[in-house]
């Protein structure tokens, strides 16, 4: 139950090589991706986790080498975070910067394009916000992938 079949570090080195793959991964997918999970999104997650499984473990079903990949990638995490929030390029490389989708009432439909956002999406904004699209200021994508609207005053 607690005998590694891998030698203790390349547990460490699997989880790092997993984590970054991943991490450009879902950068590359878009904002959109990990803003807003739809049940075809919440499979996506599912089934690049179940992929990924055996090349974190390395067929390796041990308690111990589990809780060394887990501590590994929550430690990776941190790290990042630690990282991100002391440096600003790395933090937009990470978490991406915010788009602006739209201004004094116009949608700017290639940006929406290049994005990936459906119109549709921006419109589901808009009535979030009670903002007409005459009345908004400016329309943004979050790097979180949520769509912000600002009124005009």
């Amino acid at each position: 139950m607690f005998d590694l079949s891998l030698p203790w570090w390349e547990f460490i080195l699997r989880g790092v090589v997993v984590y970054s793959a991943l991490l450009v991964l879902m950068r590359l997918s878009g904002k959109r991706t990990v803003g807003q999970f739809t049940p075809f999104d919440l499979l996506v997650v599912m089934l690049l986790s179940e992929a990924v499984s055996n090349s974190l473990s390395g067929g390796d079903d041990s308690v111990a080498g589990g809780l060394l990949i887990a501590c590994t990638l929550i430690a990776l995490n941190m790290l990042l975070a630690w990282l991100s929030s002391r440096s600003k390029r790395l933090a937009s490389l990470i978490d991406g910067d915010s788009v602006l989708l739209g201004r004094d009432g116009q949608i700017y439909y290639g940006v929406l394009k290049k994005c990936r956002i459906a119109e549709s999406d921006v419109h589901q904004a808009l009535r979030e916000a009670d903002v007409e699209l005459a009345q908004a200021r400016c329309i943004f994508l979050e790097a979180d992938g949520s769509i912000t609207v600002l009124e005009k005053k």
